[in-house]
């Protein structure tokens, strides 16, 4: 009863507290005024963009997602170093290639953020998403082995994604 009553008038209560806060910020004051106004966007924008959310896979553990976006974070500094290193070296030393990762998500949030973790860490770039939804292309700036950066991109991200996430079967 409370579940159906909070999902149909206040769909996104993060999102809501989160415009709340934004615009409080925003004004730089706390007024009774600006704590409404706030409160009227920080419901009225999920109620008036709710057809356009995706409903993302329940969160399973939260603590895991934590530390996996800490993972992340090294990862994009240590890769900014890599690259780096390959820029201010000689070009002729580089191999780019073309990569084929094999996907397991399903769930379209978690490809989406599979995918734009890929494209955050310097050196790679997600290029395209096949159409049934199995294969990831990568585009790696220095790949020495194809089979080291599929296994990495599997185990550093996909495996903790697929943990996270009630998404997929694991």
């Amino acid at each position: 009863m409370i579940t159906a009553f909070t999902n149909r008038w206040l769909p996104q209560p993060l999102l809501s507290l989160f415009l709340l806060a934004i615009w409080l910020l925003l004004m730089n004051d706390l007024g009774l005024g600006h704590w409404l106004l706030g409160a009227l966007l920080g419901w009225a924008i999920p109620q008036l963009t709710q057809v356009f959310w995706v409903r993302p896979p329940r969160l399973y553990k939260p603590v895991k997602l934590c530390l996996f976006f800490l993972r992340i974070l090294g990862d994009i500094v240590f890769a900014n170093l890599q690259v780096a290193k390959l820029i201010l070296g000689s070009s002729a030393k580089l191999r780019p290639a073309f990569v084929e990762v094999p996907v397991e998500l399903e769930d379209d949030l978690a490809l989406t953020m599979l995918a734009s973790i890929v494209s955050l860490t310097p050196g790679t770039v997600s290029a395209d998403l096949s159409d049934d939804r199995k294969t990831l292309l990568v585009h790696g700036l220095d790949v020495a082995d194809e089979a080291e950066l599929i296994a990495q991109i599997k185990q550093r991200y996909e495996a903790p994604l697929k943990e996270v996430f009630t998404c997929s079967t694991t």
